[in-house]
């Protein structure tokens, strides 16, 4: 950390690393952490502190089975933590999803980007598959340009000092924080939502997937191509905004959604919400650490696609 100005702080708990996140963001540096598992867990309540304050920081999650303890085996269970508000209160983080070693360092590069254009803490949602792979990656120029933070804790003598908090106990201070909260939350879900799309030119079989389990469904669908399937793949980036809208579009020319998670299915719930009922939604998962194989999706997806032209 020497090497680019940084200081690294081995905390004694989950609990500490989160609050020494809270108060480093609070005097406007650049703050992150990271854990998995219960570690996370612990966390909630200063993630939700720091939605609430509306300090910037980043907080990477490599997920791992649950629940209880676990195991350290690649799982996609804590969606609904990271993206629901794993804490109190009516919050959101901002949610990137990466599926290569590369988009771990680039999504890194906008957690920080996006976590000071919006005050607001974003995460980074790994898996374990992706937190013991080794690849190749590019690292691109540094972005000297950090915005100007005057909502600070110190650094300018002379000027008003500034408060820092989420405690509001004034009547209706509060719910008008909150509707200033929903405010920026509603620019984040118009300006914000990335994904990337794979074959939905003349798609009928669509695979939603996000992460590792991407990279999987990618070659799902080169398999299903050479077999006559017309299968396509969307992947969303950000899991929150998701992107709802590019899903529903889709629903005009594609037969049936396929979902694939390292979960029981979590994301396949707003995938569901985006198709609204248009066409069948299906899913496969594996749970406890489990990872799926391309032979496995595509024998249920077959079986799936025998269904629909026997009706």
């Amino acid at each position: 950390m020497k090497e680019v100005g940084g200081v690294f702080l081995q905390a004694e708990s989950e609990i500490a690393a989160i609050n020494m996140v809270y108060g480093a963001a609070a005097t406007g540096a650049r703050a992150m952490t990271s854990s998995s598992g219960p570690g996370i867990s612990l966390k909630q309540e200063g993630l939700s502190f720091l939605a609430g304050a509306e300090l910037p920081a980043v907080i990477v999650n490599v997920m791992r089975g649950g629940p209880g303890l676990g195991n350290i085996a690649p799982s996609q269970s804590d969606y609904f933590q990271a993206t629901r508000g794993g804490g109190h209160g009516d919050y959101h983080l901002i949610v990137l999803a990466p599926n290569s070693v590369q988009e771990m360092l680039d999504l890194a590069y906008l957690a920080f980007e996006l976590a000071d254009k919006y005050r607001n803490p974003v995460m980074i949602l790994a898996d374990a598959i992706l937190g013991q792979m080794m690849e190749g990656v590019e690292f691109k120029e540094e972005n000297k340009g950090v915005r100007k933070k005057d909502w600070i804790i110190g650094g300018d003598k002379g000027r008003k000092p500034n408060i820092i908090r989420s405690l509001f106990l004034e009547e209706g201070v509060l719910e008008e924080h909150n509707k200033k909260l929903q405010e920026k939350y509603a620019r984040i879900r118009r300006l914000e939502v990335k994904y990337e799309s794979m074959q939905t030119d003349d798609v009928e079989l669509l695979l939603v997937s996000y992460g590792s389990m991407a990279r999987l469904a990618s070659e799902v669908v080169t398999r299903l191509r050479k077999k006559g399937i017309k299968a396509g793949l969307l992947r969303p980036i950000t899991l929150w905004p998701f992107p709802y809208s590019p899903i529903r579009k889709l629903t005009d020319r594609v037969r049936f959604f396929f979902v694939v998670e390292m979960s029981e299915g979590q994301m396949l719930e707003d995938v569901k919400l985006a198709v609204e009922g248009a066409v069948p939604v299906y899913f496969y998962g594996r749970l406890g650490g489990g990872v799926p194989t391309p032979l496995e999706v595509m024998e249920r997806i077959e079986e799936k696609v025998g269904d629909e032209d026997r009706r």
